[in-house]
Order: structure tokens, then sequence, then C-alpha cells
């Protein structure tokens, strides 16, 4: 079957998306005290076990700063900045994230719906920020506390079937058979200047 996969140079920005274990990994977030941005990536970085190290001034960032980094987020809007922490990041390996500037760095954050241990991470490639705080809203609302209780449920399940079946060839199949009738619908609805442009036959699709 033939890919249905775009030429990336329509999207010159897109990022595989993966997850990171930084626990113990000492991260760094760069940016203002009061910057809402860079304290919730503060505490977000803090809630996975990471060993956060904050730099509230910007300006007076010393390369010495970031050593032995695993990972670094920085949300100030400053070219410069940006560009001086991708040579860094080039030179001593570390991860990069440069809030709203892709071409700098490695790592583009994305927005996470979270419920219990489940999380699900959206990004619309920095192309359309709000779809992407609709779908977190749409998502977050769905997987409330049932949904919770319903993964608690099955992890309990799971480890009685690893004992139950600890020698079988099935053991998997089993595991998988726990989740048997969960569902999930999905629905959209679009504004209607772009019903407007489909109705028009645009825009074109390959």
């Amino acid at each position: 079957m033939a890919s249905q996969s775009r030429d990336v140079t329509e999207y010159p920005f897109v990022f595989f998306p993966v997850g990171l274990n930084l626990r113990g990994r000492t991260c760094v977030v760069i940016g203002a005290a009061d910057d809402r941005e860079a304290i919730e990536k503060e505490e977000a970085l803090r809630e996975v076990g990471a060993d956060v190290v904050r730099i509230t001034d910007p300006a007076a960032l010393r390369d010495e700063d970031l050593s032995g980094a695993f990972f670094v987020i920085s949300t100030p809007q400053d070219d410069a900045l940006s560009a001086r922490l991708r040579d860094l990041a080039d030179a001593h390996r570390f991860l990069l994230c440069a809030i709203d500037q892709p071409k700098h760095g490695f790592v583009a954050m994305q927005a996470i719906v979270k419920a219990g241990p489940v999380r699900v991470a959206i990004s619309t490639g920095g192309i359309a920020p709000g779809v992407g705080r609709t779908l977190k809203a749409a998502l977050q609302g769905t997987l409330d506390a049932t949904f919770v209780r319903f993964i608690d449920c099955i992890n309990v399940q799971r480890e009685r079937n690893r004992s139950l079946y600890s020698e079988s060839k099935d053991r998997r199949a089993e595991m998988l058979r726990i989740a048997e009738g969960f569902e999930v619908d999905v629905s959209v609805r679009y504004p209607q200047w772009f019903e407007d442009e489909l109705a028009l036959g645009r825009p074109q699709v390959r």
C-alpha cells in the first residue's frame, strides 16, 4: 500500500514524538522568575523525577551553568540566546527545547493530557496551538476519575495475570483481553469558514 505521508518540506519542523525518562537527570529551565511557561515546565519536570536547575536571569547565563545537563528548556523569545544554546547543545550533547523557536531545538513540547498514569501527548507542530488546546480540553474532560479507576483496576488485574500466566505463551493475549469492551467515541466540528472552503472544493488535498 502506498505511503500516505506528505513531503516533510511542507512542514519543516515536524518532530518525532517520544517519551523521556528524566528521573535523576539534570534538567535546566531558563526563563524569568515570573514566566508562567518556565514555571509550568519546571513543575512538570519535577513531577517526573528530574533534578531541575532553574535559571531566572537569562542574561547572566554562563556556559558552565549547563555543564552536565541532559535536557534544557528555554522560554525567552530571544533568537540570539536560542542560537547560543543550540551551539552549546551541539558541543555538549544535551537535548534542547527553545519554546516557539523550533529551528534552534531538538525537542518540541507537547500539550499533555494526564489521567492517573496515562499521558496523551498532542502536537500540531507549532502550526495551530489553539487546536491543540481544544483537543487537550476535550480529552481531559473525557479521561476523568472513572477512567482513572478503570486503569487502576486493569493494573490490579494485570498483576494477577502476571502470576497466573507467568509461564504461558498466552500471557500477552490475556493481558490484552482485560481491556476488551473499552471504546472511545470521537467527533469533530469545524468552523463555518472551513466548511465554506470545503464546499468550494478547497483546500486541495493530495
